[in-house]
């Protein structure tokens, strides 16, 4: 997956601009891991977001996971997902 996907900082009215790498639903619930970094260094930092989305809604509302037993349930299938690839908290 290289798809790339937009957000508006809504403190700072700035667009930020990340990779998704891949993207899951649990629950009912999707979510995507997403890079700022699209260079190919290996280590970058990435974030898995959660759409708080309804489906009235225009857009999607995404925000940071930040509760740790999701983040961690989460991770582990993204890490399923991506063989290859090594997540870290």
């Amino acid at each position: 997956m290289s798809d790339k996907i937009k957000f508006i900082d809504s403190e700072t009215n700035e667009e930020i601009e990340f990779q998704v790498v891949e993207q899951t639903r649990i629950n009912n619930t999707n979510y995507i891991l997403v890079t700022e970094d699209v260079t190919d260094e290996e280590e970058q930092t990435a974030y898995i977001l959660k759409d708080l989305s309804k489906d009235s809604d225009e857009e999607a509302k995404y925000v940071i996971l930040d509760d740790d037993n999701e983040l961690d349930y989460v991770s582990k299938i993204f890490a399923e997902l991506l063989d290859d690839v090594e997540l870290e908290k």
